[in-house]
């Protein structure tokens, strides 16, 4: 499998606040390389968000602001990439309100949500969080909260998933956006 597993953090409550993303791309069924970055949202970070991921204010003031990463990263969002992401309505929509809010224009890619693979593959999981399923899968996530290591661990999934059941089955749930 090729793929790119995401994840974002946001410094608040409103999607187009994102504080952090991770991008992990496997090749041939092997994490090759990844991408983190802090990001300067140009908002307020509540507090309730900075107790989840631990992320602060002064951590984020000379980072990039968010159409500042995508000069970096927008070739691996197109229709031939699929993208993975734990809980990918979330995500996207933090991808999609970063970009409306720079107004650039909001590509269409292919995305995969571990969510639902994890629902669907494995039912009897007590529950279907990304801690719980990288656990049950015996899926080392360093650090929850942290986009780059909740990256690897959704890359992990899918790709533990697809050695389980087959790409066949897999792809059954691949959607553009």
């Amino acid at each position: 499998m090729d793929f790119i597993s995401m994840d974002f953090e946001t410094a608040n409550r409103y999607r187009s606040s994102a504080c952090s993303i991770a991008l992990v791309m496997v090749r041939d069924n092997k994490i090759v390389d990844s991408f983190y970055s802090l990001i300067n949202p140009q908002d307020q970070f509540e507090h309730r968000n900075i107790q989840v991921h631990g992320i602060h204010p002064e951590d984020v003031r000379l980072a990039p602001t968010f159409d500042e990463v995508w000069t970096h990263i927008y070739p691996l969002f197109d229709a031939n990439h699929l993208v993975a992401a734990h809980n990918a309505s979330f995500d996207n929509s933090v991808l999609k309100a970063a970009l409306n809010n720079y107004q650039i224009t909001v590509p269409h890619y292919l995305t995969i949500d571990t969510v639902r693979t994890s629902k669907a593959f494995y039912p009897d999981f007590p529950n279907h969080k990304l801690n719980t399923v990288s656990d049950m899968l015996n899926i080392d996530l360093r650090q929850h909260h942290n986009a780059l290591y909740d990256s690897v661990a959704c890359a992990e999934i899918l790709l533990k998933t697809e050695n389980d059941f087959g790409y066949d089955q897999i792809k059954k749930m691949i959607k553009l956006t």
